[in-house]
């Protein structure tokens, strides 16, 4: 979003899991990411982050000016902040616990305080603790398999009725399409996902982005995926 006003920023990136201390030390109010200074106002949370920058700056708008549409495009940006974002976090930490060797792939290009060589030789305790953090449980696991492609089926509406993936991207289009493209870093689902319009989003909008996961999940769980993914 920074990007698309052409806002200069200089990008911190925090160890997950211990970035909680980290923003309470630097005086964020909450243990949240992203968080942002600008012009010395601590903003927290992306949707917040979005109003602020179109008060910063407000062409090109993240938000539309029309009340029906804005309000669709809200609807939007809260199902992806609120309910679509968890299933890939949560999939990922599952996803790292079991099969490690993923991780340096996600640290590519990252501005941790750290070597990344160190970052991944050192992230079993870190991975440890972000599943607990992020109740990244076999059954929670379960649960947003089962409940995936009706998700995408919700993003693909979305686009369908231009609320996201028109020519000029507003706050949902962020909003959903970083979680379906850290979705199909997952070489089990990225089939799933990269011929619906939900995966010709993500892509268009963040063609590029770290990590690679490969194949965890087990035939049962892929299964509760349905057809496509067999």
């Amino acid at each position: 979003m920074l990007e698309r006003k052409g806002i200069p920023f200089n990008r911190v990136d925090l160890v997950s899991a211990l970035h909680k201390p980290v923003l309470r030390a630097l005086g964020f109010p909450h243990a949240t990411v992203p968080a942002m200074k600008l012009d010395g106002r601590r903003i927290q949370g992306s949707r917040a982050i979005a109003r602020a920058l179109d008060i910063e700056r407000p062409d090109p708008p993240l938000l539309p000016a029309d009340p029906a549409l804005r309000a669709r495009v809200e609807e939007a940006e809260c199902f992806g902040d609120e309910q679509l974002q968890g299933v890939p976090r949560r999939l990922a930490w599952w996803a790292l616990k079991r099969d490690p060797s993923g991780v340096r792939s996600f640290l590519e290009g990252s501005k941790l305080p750290m070597p990344t060589s160190v970052a991944a030789a050192t992230s079993g305790p870190i991975i440890a603790v972000a599943v607990r953090l992020n109740g990244a449980t076999d059954e929670a696991v379960h649960a947003d398999l089962a409940g995936l492609p009706g998700m995408l089926d919700r993003v693909d509406s979305f686009i369908e009725e231009g609320v996201i993936g028109g020519t000029e991207p507003n706050a949902a289009d962020y909003q959903i399409a970083t979680s379906v493209r850290l979705l199909m870093c997952f070489d089990d689902l990225r089939p799933l996902i990269e011929t619906r319009p939900a995966g010709k989003h993500a892509l268009a909008l963040v063609p590029d982005f770290p990590g690679r996961m490969p194949p965890v999940f087990t035939p049962e769980q892929l299964a509760l995926l349905g057809a496509e993914a067999a």
